[in-house]
């Protein structure tokens, strides 16, 4: 396994250079593939990479490539234009550190070293790398672990001139290699045939036995041509959640979108929502590479992540390893929390004041989402009152975490919004509606009510909290209100109680003389 890179030596940008006041370091990279050339500028150094600028140009440098060796005079050109445009917004936003890292195209072209030569006239401030195929797959499986800290399993990533293959585990990967399945390239090699595509994908991934060691785990997908296969298939079905970020599929679907795809003309490709239209005539063979995976590393499940080679060069290379360390939803949780919320500190006295409810038979996944959505429940508590739960919702659903699956996503928006009195049966929370089981639905309606009351009761405050303690016993659910005599209105906390009792399949029962 290849040592990790050191920090690029670069220095920052002009001190000059326009950034407005109390900001933190902004990082760039640009990730100059067989396909497009994408320039990305990640805002201050967190656990979860905030990208503030991300824009793509689609050049396909590799194009012709599998005939002529060289990348193409047009392509060239293009991107030294491109270049020079996102080298002066790099210098407009202050950037530093400021990275150019370019894949397979470069790498393999005859003319490579002079069309770096060339770039570097463009992008004086930035530090250049041509990485080789195992360095490559190396930030891939960086970026993958960026997103999913415990993945296990094999990811792929594919580009236009190449597709690399990592075996991730216990937060390390190994048998980082490249091969030339890139999509581009594929279809050169196949000359335009899905059938000729085929033969090429199997016989290259049949002659690496390891992947088969990947049996029964999760099948992680990263790069553009699997994230439009992604979108393809959330248009296809109307899935509720237009997020490619850990959408997952069972195998059994995911061979049914790589059928679909091979089965449509370049025209209709062009016309399904949500597909670029200049990844459409890469789609089939996209579908081509994705069905011989399945075929032979046979995953429990296909995970596509946005993040890659660039979020892995922003964990690897710019993030301290004190905050790489942390848990994603935890650190947004917490973020979210302090920057939104009246009392970041509430959560762990929220997670043992709505124990009483859950426990026994909580699993640990369920007691993680339920801690989490705890700390995420005054999230709103600065909006306007008509609005609270409807922003509280779409912030949590659509966050930039990356660390969250799209079942915790629904999970933890519904609670919440429901924590905001929001109707179960709201229109706004038919994605939870469709993403959760009705076990986790009804789980997280009855986590919102619970946290309704608290707040009500402690007005997000451990110290009240802690002095109104919540109860099961037998068939009751007991709020003791004696603990200290304070007087409160007796309707609200009784019509809140009520309500959970039910949701719960007990009887309300408030003790003491705390009441008005």
């Amino acid at each position: 396994m290849s040592a990790e890179p050191a920090p690029p030596d670069q220095p920052a940008l002009s001190p000059q250079a326009s950034r407005p006041e109390g900001d933190g370091q902004r990082a760039a990279i640009i990730d100059l593939g067989s396909n497009s050339v994408r320039m990305v500028v990640f805002e201050g150094v967190s656990r979860n990479p905030v990208p503030i600028f991300n824009e793509k140009a689609t050049l396909q440098l590799g194009k012709g490539m599998q005939a002529t060796g060289k990348l193409g005079e047009g392509g060239v050109e293009k991107a030294l234009d491109v270049l020079a445009r996102f080298g002066a917004i790099a210098s407009a936003m202050g950037v530093g550190p400021f990275v150019v890292m370019a894949t397979a195209a470069v790498r393999d072209a005859t003319n490579g070293p002079a069309f770096v030569a060339q770039a570097r006239q463009k992008l004086p401030k930035a530090h250049f790398r041509i990485l080789r195929g195992d360095e490559e797959a190396d930030y891939s499986a960086a970026g993958v672990l960026c997103a999913v800290p415990g993945a296990v399993g094999v990811a792929a990533d594919i580009g236009g001139g190449s597709m690399e293959l990592i075996k991730i585990e216990d937060g390390a990967y190994s048998h980082a290699m490249t091969t030339h399945l890139g999509v581009i390239r594929l279809s050169e090699a196949a000359e335009g045939s899905v059938e000729k595509a085929t033969i090429i994908a199997s016989a290259i991934l049949a002659a690496q036995p390891w992947l088969r060691e990947g049996a029964g785990k999760p099948l992680y997908l990263v790069g553009g041509a699997f994230r439009a296969l992604a979108r393809a298939e959330i248009a296809r079905t109307r899935y509720p959640l237009n997020m490619v970020h850990l959408f997952t599929l069972s195998p059994r679907q995911a061979l049914d979108l790589t059928a679909w795809c091979q089965s449509k003309s370049v025209k209709e490709l062009e016309k399904t929502k949500g597909v670029p239209r200049k990844r459409a005539a890469q789609l089939p063979f996209a579908a081509v590479v994705l069905e011989q995976l399945l075929k032979q590393v046979r995953p429990s499940e296909v995970v596509f992540s946005a993040d890659g080679l660039r979020e892995g060069w922003y964990m690897r290379d710019v993030v301290p390893s004190t905050v790489r360390a942390e848990n994603p939803m935890d650190a947004l949780a917490q973020e979210m929390a302090q920057r939104l919320g009246r009392n970041a500190a509430l959560a762990p006295a929220l997670v043992r004041w709505t124990a009483p409810l859950f426990s026994p038979d909580e699993t640990e996944p369920q007691k993680r989402w339920r801690a989490l959505a705890c700390a995420f429940s005054d999230i709103g508590s600065y909006d306007h009152p008509q609005y609270r739960a409807a922003q509280a919702y779409q912030r949590i659903l659509v966050s930039h975490g990356v660390g969250f699956q799209h079942p915790a996503r629904a999970f933890l928006a519904l609670a919440v919004a429901v924590r905001y009195e929001m109707d179960p049966d709201d229109p706004t929370l038919k994605p939870s509606r469709k993403i959760l089981s009705k076990a986790d639905f009804t789980r997280a309606v009855l986590l919102g009510q619970a946290l309704r009351l608290a707040y009500t009761l402690c007005a997000g405050t451990e110290e009240l909290l802690a002095r109104y303690p919540l109860k099961v016993e037998g068939p009751t659910l007991s709020l003791d209100l004696k603990a200290d005599g304070m007087r409160m209105e007796a309707s609200v906390v009784k019509r809140r109680l009520a309500k959970l009792a039910a949701s719960a399949g007990l009887e309300g029962v408030i003790k003491g003389e705390g009441m008005a």
